[in-house]
Parts: C-alpha cells; sequence; structure tokens
C-alpha cells in the first residue's frame, strides 16, 4: 500500500477540523503547522488500520451482495430430471 496522500484542498480541511478539535475539546490553540504534522503522524502510523477496515468492510459488502446475486441465480433454475 503506497502511503496515505491527501490534496492540499483535503488536507487544509483535515487541518482545520484538528485545529477546532484542539480548540473546542481541549481548549488549546493549535497551530497550522502542528495540525499538519499531527495529521501526517497519524496517517502514517494508523491510517493503515483505518484503511485496513476499509478493505474488510467493503469485502463483507461485497460478498453480501455476491450471495444475493446466487440467491436470485438459484431462483431462476429450472426443473430438471438432473440431479444438483
Amino acid at each position: 500500500m503506497a502511503d496515505i496522500q491527501f490534496t492540499d484542498e483535503e488536507k487544509a480541511i483535515l487541518v482545520r477540523k484538528i485545529q477546532s478539535y484542539f480548540s473546542e475539546e481541549l481548549q488549546q490553540q493549535i497551530g497550522r503547522f502542528d495540525a499538519e504534522f499531527l495529521l501526517d503522524f497519524f496517517a502514517g502510523e494508523v491510517g493503515a488500520y483505518f484503511y485496513n477496515r476499509g478493505l474488510y468492510d467493503a469485502q463483507a459488502a461485497l460478498a453480501a451482495k455476491m450471495d444475493d446475486i446466487q440467491d436470485a441465480i438459484y431462483q431462476l433454475e429450472q426443473r430438471t430430471d438432473f440431479k444438483r
């Protein structure tokens, strides 16, 4: 997996969210540089865990849909003298 990369616009949004969290929840001001540093740290150290969880969730959703498709195909099957 490649490093998690954000566009400049996405990074600016995330930095503002980090700054807002620090301000509202911790009553501390954090500068843009520190917020970017924190974002880079979390992306590098824990980002893969969130990424993998997303992949597992996508796999589960796809498997559920495949089960639905298999059931729909089975319902289309016509009766014959052949054994299944």
